[in-house]
């Protein structure tokens, strides 16, 4: 028998950007993250990816996409320009492309997610830090952004 496959749908507020996540895990074993940088404490972000799941990021409206770069600029987080909401982050590297998303952002929100693993990423290297995403990320493909 194949397995669950489950499917995520998330965006902004105005719905200008969004994706789409899938996964064979039930979101109650979902690692949840919730990173200390001031980025993501500010805007209360919730992560998670499925290194054998996919994320799908599409823009309904490209002009309101905002990729933003920070820190060691190895990754752009995906903002929207028209709501200001953050919903996830996408990474291009010689692999291929990886992403999360923030629970955040999922239409509808769910309910009987874990609790968050505070997560300082500070001491990684450049290359740690690609190397980290490119083996918990998810593959993205990104249409539109």
């Amino acid at each position: 028998m194949a397995p669950t496959v489950y499917r995520y749908v998330g965006s902004c507020h105005c719905g200008a950007i969004g994706f789409t996540y899938c996964t064979e895990q039930d979101p109650s074993v979902w690692q949840v993250r919730a990173c200390l940088c001031s980025f993501c404490r500010a805007h209360h972000v919730l992560s998670t990816s499925d290194p054998r799941g996919s994320i799908e990021f599409t823009a309904r409206d490209s002009g309101l996409l905002n990729r933003y770069r920070f820190g060691a600029r190895t990754a752009d987080f995906l903002i929207c320009r028209g709501c200001g909401v953050y919903i996830g982050a996408l990474i291009e590297t010689a692999l291929g492309s990886f992403g999360i998303i923030n629970i955040n952002a999922l239409r509808p929100a769910l309910s009987g997610i874990p609790e968050p693993v505070a997560m300082a990423y500070d001491t990684e290297s450049r290359q740690q830090r690609i190397a980290r995403r490119e083996l918990r990320w998810s593959p993205a493909i990104a249409k539109g952004i």
